[in-house]
């Protein structure tokens, strides 16, 4: 029998971007600083299906299992999307890295087309007129005042996005946007400790 998640205890839920996977370089590093530094607090990061309806019903369960836990959120890219999902229906706190704001609008250059996973693994996916359809139900939730507490890691050197959309999608939130760097957010261990203190405190 497995063992039931403990009530009452802190969880980092990371998760990863479009076609990305638990073995990014930043899952990595935020993983290894929670074991080092905050040894007592668990670090999940779910391998994220590219189909959103699928995703959305694979986080909430998660969430479902970690029910009476305190959760903090870490989203990057497409992650972030679903981290400000999950936020907005739990009133959540959650740190969103070069986030996808409106990931309904590039969805359709990939339907049809074979998409395998950065990480290497064997899947091959291939998304439909469908999942576009869910996405942008999933983006009509995030209308209206936010329910969750955020913080916006940006850089505009983004190849892949524009940061100007997620600066004003997440106006009035905490945000910290820096010159140059790229879609990966060069220097990110810097910002483990602060990312773990806004998220569970000191």
């Amino acid at each position: 029998m497995s063992e039931l998640p403990q009530k009452n205890h802190s969880l980092l839920l990371y998760l990863h971007g479009f076609l990305s996977s638990p073995q990014s370089y930043k899952c990595r590093l935020m993983e290894e600083w929670v074991a080092r530094h905050r040894p007592h607090m668990s670090f999940r990061a779910p391998l994220i299906s590219p189909h959103p309806a699928l995703a959305s019903a694979a986080l909430e369960e998660i969430l479902d299992q970690n029910r009476g836990a305190s959760i903090g959120l870490v989203g990057s890219s497409m992650g972030g999307f679903y981290a400000t999902l999950l936020a907005e229906r739990h009133g959540l706190p959650a740190v969103v890295v070069n986030p996808a704001v409106h990931p309904a609008r590039f969805m359709p250059a990939y339907v049809g087309q074979p998409l395998a996973p950065y990480s290497g693994e064997p899947h091959e996916y291939r998304l439909s007129g469908a999942d576009v359809a869910n996405m942008r139900s999933l983006e009509a939730e995030l209308q209206g005042s936010f329910r969750g507490r955020y913080w916006l890691l940006a850089q505009r050197g983004d190849e892949t996005l524009d940061c100007r959309e997620a600066e004003g999608f997440y106006r009035g939130q905490r945000q910290t946007v820096e010159e140059g760097g790229d879609h990966s957010f060069q220097g990110f261990e810097q910002y483990c400790e602060p990312i773990v203190e806004f998220l569970f405190g000191r």
